[in-house]
């Protein structure tokens, strides 16, 4: 099962890193594996997620999941996006766009593709940052089920019942930013980051939009259920539902992957094919989740991820002035990914000693 869940993924893995070898040498070899582990990283829960959904559709639109919606997470949301940033910060047409970013070495107004990527770097820090910057805040305010880092968590869990306060904290590290990292560009910041807590908002409430016509559709399918009727007509009508649902969500998740792809390669190709190869991967662990039935193994994995997001989201605000290395912007998001894995393995053996006693005590 592993290798028909994962085959193309590791086909696609191979040919990829093979043509970021020869195209771009080992250090775009290793720029390809990092935002490949990166987007990895950060997308699990988005996993995890799609999974709960997935599950309840049939085969053939889990294929349509792994076909169509690819293509729409790849090549729309990192491919297209990434050049919409440009243009959109340059003033740039789209066609000026992907001639500059097809010819690196090529000039517009005496700047090239890369030049104009890095002129709008506060821009694109400052609202990546302020996206990430939402997601981990509003997870990390939210009551769980189970707390990774319980004497962080439980505290913030009691703080965050106040209303709004993921706006208000992002807000005030906007501040913080414009002012002593921003420099001139303070007004480009402030502007910018304000969007991306806008987009944020946006995005959350299209998914609640897309969850209530689920719980609807939901309920028209017990409805004609009671009555007799044939589910076929309802159950498709629901199929392709929360197919639409699921690429919202994907969308959603990987749009932090995209913007805090700028925090370790300017190059739309690479960033493009490590984010894709990783985008694979979350699809085929999705399905693979599903068919195993162990979406609850590893508890702590999504508290992973979410301090990976929040990591991440300090490194693109601090970005706005001051270089991280890329090494490190990748490594962080492994780490927190690998500590969270490892703690998830040691609640269960916990959790399996505790239960032994009673479960031979039973069997007496």
């Amino acid at each position: 099962m592993f290798l028909r869940t994962f085959g193309w993924s590791l086909a696609i893995t191979a040919i990829g890193l093979v043509a970021a070898g020869l195209l771009w040498g080992a250090q775009g070899f290793g720029i390809v594996l990092i935002l490949s582990i990166l987007e990895i990283s950060l997308s699990f829960d988005n996993a995890v997620v799609n999974a709960t959904v997935l599950k309840r559709m049939n085969p053939y639109w889990q294929k349509i999941f792994l076909t169509v919606g690819v293509l729409i997470a790849v090549f729309g949301m990192r491919l297209v996006f990434p050049l919409l940033v440009v243009g959109l910060t340059a003033k740039l047409s789209p066609a000026t766009v992907i001639d500059l970013a097809l010819h690196s070495d090529k000039t517009y107004g005496d700047l090239t593709y890369g030049q104009y990527l890095e002129a709008a770097n506060p821009a694109i820090a400052a609202f990546g940052g302020v996206f990430l910057l939402m997601i981990f805040l509003d997870f990390i305010f939210e009551e769980k089920e189970y707390n990774w880092l319980a004497w962080i968590e439980r505290p913030l869990e009691k703080v965050g019942k106040l209303e709004a306060l993921s706006s208000v904290v992002a807000l005030v590290a906007l501040l913080l930013a414009s002012n002593f990292f921003a420099g001139e560009h303070a007004e480009t910041v402030l502007l910018a980051g304000v969007l991306g807590l806008v987009t944020y908002l946006a995005v959350n409430g299209l998914s609640s939009i897309f969850e209530s016509g689920l719980e609807a559709e939901e309920e028209r399918e017990e409805e004609a259920e009671k009555s007799g009727k044939s589910l076929i007509q309802v159950g498709g009508k629901a199929a392709f539902f929360l197919f639409l649902y699921l690429e919202v969500l994907d969308a959603s998740f990987s749009f932090d992957g995209v913007v805090g792809a700028f925090a370790i390669s300017s190059d739309i190709f690479q960033i493009t094919l490590g984010l894709g190869i990783g985008a694979m991967y979350i699809r085929s662990l999705t399905v693979f989740l599903v068919r195993k039935g162990t979406l609850d193994d590893y508890v702590y994995l999504e508290h992973g991820a979410h301090y990976a997001i929040g990591a991440l989201a300090g490194i693109l605000l601090v970005g706005i002035k001051f270089h991280i290395p890329e090494i490190v912007t990748g490594l962080i998001g492994v780490a927190f990914i690998g500590l969270a894995l490892g703690s998830s393995i040691v609640r269960n053996r916990r959790e399996g000693a505790n239960e032994e006693p009673e479960l031979v005590g039973a069997d007496k």
